[in-house]
This record gives structure tokens, C-alpha cells and sequence, in this order.
């Protein structure tokens, strides 16, 4: 299985990681995320959705660049952090991105100063990224990529003011929110923060749909 127009490096290092199979909802979304455009994705578990998060965000970013972070990705706590920062780990192995993660419980100065060094994505949780960007912790001016994960659950705790005030802040960058179900309070929040937001809902046992070879997606090589 193939990738199209996927950065060489990336897709040797999918194939490394065992990922032969792209779900519907990987397969579905790509095109339109590498477009630029706002997006809700909606799908359980076994879609992929932190995985297609990760893939986009390298396919995007492509290498080191500056100082400032140009991805930002809101995750609900540590261990989701983690999980993310590992996922970078296996699919970055062919660019030199620089990927950071930060939650409720680490120093914040220390993550200032780490930050200060340079980095190109960071991943933190709802609470400490607005601690860091009430404090001039990083510059948002650089952002590309505006990303919420597990956006139902991180808006029913109440983080909606604090992830609003901060895309209130960039002036022009892709917003993405990642769900297992839109809720009233997803669909509002992204109506309100995102310009034309396109609307992506994978059900779940859902059959895989047909696709013509010119799809953006993947396909199947010749053996």
C-alpha cells in the first residue's frame, strides 16, 4: 500500500512501523488536511485518528524550520502526550522535525526554556499550553497547523475557553479537531474558531467505500 504524493522518508518509515493498511478514515481526510482546509474528523478508535494526526503533521512540516513551533496539538493528559510522542518517534525517523511535549504536572519554566532552544510541534495539554501562551512561553506567529485531539472530551472538561483564547491569538492558521462523536458543543466551537470547516464522520463497522485511482489516499502497488 502506497500514499500518494507522501514524503519518501515518511512512507519508508510507515512501511518500517507495519502500517500497511490505511483506515477510511486516514484514507478519507488525507487530501483534504494536506489541502490547508478546517476540518472535523469524527471516527472510533480503531480509525487511527492519533495516527493520522502524526502522519499529517510530518507530511506537512516536512523538516526543522526556525525556532517558533508551527504545529500545536491539544491532547487531554500525559499519557495521551506520550503516546503521540512515540508515534513521531516511529514516523519521523527520516526528518529532523523537533517534537516536544508538555502537561500539567511538568516545569514550566523548564518547558519555556526547552522551548526557547527551537522546536517545530508541540503537544501539550489544555491547561499548560495556556499557561505558556498567557505567559509569552512561544510564539504563535509561525503556527501552520492548530490541532485538538479527542476534542469531545477535552471541551466537556471545560477547556473550551482556554483552547478558544489561544486560536483567537493566530491570525491564520488550519485548525483540525479530532473526535469520536460530534457533539452540539464540538460543532459550535468549531463553527466559531474555524473558517468553512469540512465535516468528516467515519462510523463505526463502517464498509470501506470504493475509490478511484486518482483519489488521494492509498493504493495498492503491483506485486
Amino acid at each position: 500500500m502506497k500514499l500518494k504524493k507522501i514524503n519518501p522518508g515518511l512512507q519508508q518509515d510507515l512501511e518500517i512501523a507495519g502500517l500497511t493498511e490505511a483506515t477510511e478514515l486516514q484514507r478519507e481526510t488525507f487530501g483534504s488536511i494536506k489541502s490547508g482546509a478546517d476540518c472535523v474528523i469524527c471516527g472510533p478508535s480503531e480509525e487511527g485518528k492519533t495516527t493520522a494526526i502524526v502522519i499529517n503533521v510530518i507530511q506537512k512540516l516536512e523538516k526543522e524550520f526556525m525556532e517558533s513551533p508551527r504545529a500545536l496539538i491539544f491532547v487531554q493528559d500525559k499519557p495521551k502526550m506520550l503516546e503521540m510522542m512515540d508515534l513521531f518517534e516511529k514516523f519521523g525517523k527520516h526528518t529532523d522535525l523537533r517534537v516536544y511535549g508538555v502537561h500539567d504536572k511538568t516545569n514550566l519554566d523548564e518547558d519555556k526554556n526547552q522551548i526557547s532552544l527551537g522546536i517545530d510541534v508541540l503537544i501539550g495539554t489544555p491547561i499548560r499550553l495556556s499557561d505558556m501562551f498567557g505567559g509569552a512561553g512561544f510564539d504563535v506567529n509561525q503556527l501552520k497547523m492548530f490541532i485538538v485531539d479527542d476534542a469531545d472530551i477535552l471541551l466537556k472538561a471545560r477547556h473550551e475557553t482556554r483552547i478558544a483564547r489561544i486560536s483567537d491569538g493566530i491570525a491564520k492558521v488550519q485548525r483540525l479537531f479530532f473526535t469520536d462523536v460530534i457533539t452540539e458543543r464540538v460543532e459550535s466551537v468549531a463553527d466559531r474558531l474555524m473558517i468553512e470547516p469540512l465535516f468528516f464522520e467515519m462510523e463505526e463497522g463502517e464498509e470501506e467505500e470504493e475509490h478511484d485511482d486518482e483519489a488521494e489516499g492509498f493504493e495498492h502497488e503491483a506485486e
